[in-house]
């Protein structure tokens, strides 16, 4: 059943379009079971009735004609019940009911299984027997199987029919929704510009032309091309392999002269496809038929199959190098956006950013904040490769990409942008003023940066000061570990930059989801594996350079403040400190006069909650990382598009957290800050100002909301909200309320404008 279940699913990845991929399924599974009939019946959203889109065993004439709505029929039961149903006996059934056109009434025994994909029920899939017969538990099993294994698949063939539209007049192209991780905040409207990575042959677009002679003359050159280099490959290597082995390249030349191959590409040329998206289509079709064979010789034919196709795309992207025209605006969309990517569009045209891999914590993602760039990762069920040129809303708050968004939506969404453009020209104005509350609480707001071109954005915003300096960023950028002169310059002028105002630098904290190519770590599970203070305890050569570099680099300027990521206990504090006092001597030992910069501690880890009056007595000051402490309390990774929605600072256990860290340090006589995305929330932030935060830090293109908000409320009022909030057991009644009681004290204008879009 697994090999089978396999092959199924290999077949349906492989169907060019959605009622190709029914048809195979229905064919299949009723093959599989042994049954009389296969059936799949999809959900309409629209109407909301189940509609026969497929089936093997009715009368064809039925399908797009039968529907039932979820409280009729037993098709609507399982839907609605959303548990699979086995009946020996289907017309006893009080839910049952006929319909004449399916000509189902010679059978018996039915068994049916919903179609979920992200807790949304999509359809049914039905077998049926004329005999009555009980369904075993193995049946009943494989279909559940089945249709879990199917529900990513439909989801996918249906969304990529909803892009492209169902007919070159545009008839039937619909509005669709894809759920991705918030990069940075932010609503952007525009069109599409894909940019695909090289000779891969998954993400070739679909691209009509005009030219088909031209367009089979590359096709021609790039086999003659291939053809040259599998004989001199073959040539070069002739005296270190045996003839077996040389025969191998025999073989891609016999693939590459192969007429069925060729052939196919040519034949689609001719239909009016460009050349690199007919050999896309042929070579995949070719590699699903090659691994569905039960011989394994053959199944291992696929990866040369592949290999082939690969080189010949090589050629024709050479031959036709991706040119990219940039509209004035520009949602750039790549299966993994590079900072290089972002550079390459003009000023003045990128609106939005999405990216099918990566995470609220990658490069572009930090990048896009600072750059005040509405972006959305890991968009994982997004088909990327077919929306070139296809005009998008995407909203960074939620995390979302609409595809051919209808007139409603769009009017919502330009309102949104119109909101958020007059809100930023208003808060410029606040740059020179304090953030203090009405009844004259001060609370220093701080930027969290990486990149140099964070300074400019920063100090513009009116930040006083850093309170998180990703030191990492540097590291990310090079090809080995930076020296400690590089080191020491690169600090210098972010502490140069900020002086006489607090610059905390954070020791190097990569592992989790910040890799450094030269440096790979292979983990099982990274965000609970060596990442942090854990792998610069290890590596005391790394951790004493970069401390050095610290120091050296301020120098005449006294506002460094030192960080240590991922603490979780007593033993690794110790450990730090002792090193960082041991850099502290040697550089001392060099006759640089430079006293001992505040050491403080980042609380992160659940544990360290628990010790925080232990672990505030050993340093000078606490900083709550807001993002990996959420993550870790609930128990979520925020970079999971599947749970991704689990995840927030809202959560009552979260604020609890937060209260216990604040009161544990004050306890000690230490100061408590917070940098994250907590802190950079407008909204949150008025609840870190109650709790009695003793600073904020926060993404530069947050500050002017955070300021303007903290400048429009008492701290008394904060508290009473404080108080409130925390009563209550739900992050989403918790949100709700607050943003409520803000706009009736009329300060709803810096909550996400968004909010409204989605409740």
């Amino acid at each position: 059943m697994l090999n089978t279940l396999r092959k199924i699913v290999q077949e349906v990845n492989a169907a060019k379009d959605l009622k190709t991929a029914l048809g195979i399924i229905v064919q299949r599974v009723r093959e599989a079971m042994g049954s009389q009939v296969c059936s799949v019946y999809l959900l309409d959203p629209e109407t909301n009735r189940y509609v026969l889109m497929a089936t093997e065993g009715l009368n064809k004439r039925a399908i797009g004609k039968v529907s039932m709505s979820p409280n009729e029929g037993l098709v609507g039961l399982v839907g609605s019940r959303e548990e699979p149903l086995n009946l020996e006996h289907a017309s006893e059934h009080p839910r049952y009911r006929y319909f004449a056109e399916t000509g189902e009434e010679r059978y018996a025994s039915f068994l049916g299984a919903p179609i979920i994909h992200h807790r949304r029920v999509m359809g049914v899939l039905v077998i049926q027997q004329k005999e009555r017969r009980q369904f075993d538990e193995g049946e009943e099993a494989f279909l559940v199987t089945m249709s879990a294994q199917l529900a990513g698949v439909i989801a996918h063939a249906e969304a990529t029919g909803t892009i492209r539209g169902l007919g070159k007049q545009g008839k039937g192209i619909q509005e669709a929704r894809f759920v991705g991780i918030p990069g940075a905040p932010g609503a952007a409207i525009g069109t599409a510009v894909v940019v695909l990575p090289p000779a891969d042959l998954d993400v070739v677009p679909d691209k009509s032309i005009e030219d088909i002679d031209a367009e089979l003359k590359r096709f021609d050159n790039a086999l003659a091309a291939v053809r040259i280099d599998m004989q001199k490959l073959s040539t070069k290597l002739a005296t270190q392999l045996r003839p077996e082995e040389r025969a191998l390249f025999d073989v891609y030349l016999m693939m590459l002269d192969d007429a069925s191959l060729s052939k196919e590409v040519v034949r689609i040329i001719k239909s009016g496809h460009w050349a690199q998206g007919a050999l896309s289509q042929v070579v995949k079709a070719h590699v699903h038929r090659f691994e569905m064979m039960d011989d394994a010789y053959l199944r291992e034919r696929a990866s040369d199959i592949r290999d082939i196709g690969r080189r010949l795309l090589a050629y024709l992207q050479e031959d036709h190098q991706q040119t990219l025209e940039y509209q004035d605006n520009t949602i750039l969309v790549s299966e993994e956006l590079t900072p290089a990517m972002l550079g390459e569009v003009p000023e003045g045209k990128l609106v939005g950013l999405v990216s099918v891999l990566g995470s609220g914590n990658s490069h572009v993602a930090i990048l896009a904040r600072a750059m005040g760039i509405p972006t959305v990762m890991g968009a994982v069920d997004l088909p990327y490769s077919k929306i070139d040129g296809i005009e998008l809303i995407i909203d960074g708050y939620h995390g979302e990409v609409f595809t051919n968004p209808g007139p409603i939506l769009r009017k919502q969404y330009t309102e949104v942008v119109e909101e958020e453009r007059q809100l930023t020209q208003g808060l410029d104005s606040l740059r020179a003023l304090p953030c203090e509350t009405l009844d004259g609480q001060r609370m220093p707001l701080w930027v969290n940066t990486g990149l140099f071109a964070d300074v400019a954005r920063a100090q513009k915003r009116g930040a006083e000061g850093v309170g998180l300096y990703r030191t990492e960023v540097p590291f990310m950028s090079k090809e080995r570990f930076p020296s400690e002169k590089e080191q020491l310059v690169i600090y210098r002028e972010q502490l140069a930059a900020f002086h006489p105002q607090p610059v905390t630098m954070r020791t190097l904290d990569i592992g989790g989801d910040k890799a450094l190519s030269y440096f790979p770590i292979k983990e099982q599970n990274p965000f609970l594996g060596w990442r942090g203070i854990r792998i610069t305890l290890d590596h005391p050569e790394i951790f004493l350079v970069q401390v050095r570099a610290m120091l050296k680099a301020s120098e005449g300027l006294n506002n460094l403040r030192i960080l240590l990521p991922m603490i979780s206990g007593l033993h690794e504090l110790e450990e730090s400190l002792h090193l960082i006092h041991r850099a502290w001597s040697e550089v001392r030992d060099e006759e640089i006069d430079i006293a001992m910069p505040p050491v403080g501690v980042m609380i992160e880890i659940p544990a360290a909650v628990y010790q925080i009056r232990e672990l505030s007595r050993l340093v000078d000051f606490v900083s709550v990382g807001s993002n990996d402490l959420t993550q870790y309390l609930l128990a979520v990774d925020r970079n999971n598009p599947r749970v991704a929605d689990l995840y927030d600072f809202f959560h009552p256990a979260v604020l609890q957290a937060l209260r216990q860290v604040v009161d544990g340090a004050h306890a000690e006589g230490k100061s408590a800050s917070i940098c994250g995305e907590m802190a950079g929330d407008p909204v949150a932030a008025v609840l870190l100002l109650a709790m009695g935060f003793d600073s904020l830090s926060m993404n530069a293109t947050n500050l002017p909301k955070v300021k303007w908000l903290l400048r429009q409320i008492s701290s008394a009022k904060a508290r009473e909200l404080l108080e409130q909030v925390m009563q209550i057991d739900s992050p989403h009644i918790i949100r709700s309320t607050m943003n409520l009681a803000l706009r009736n004290l009329g300060l709803g204008r810096v909550i996400n404008p968004a909010a409204s879009i989605q409740a």
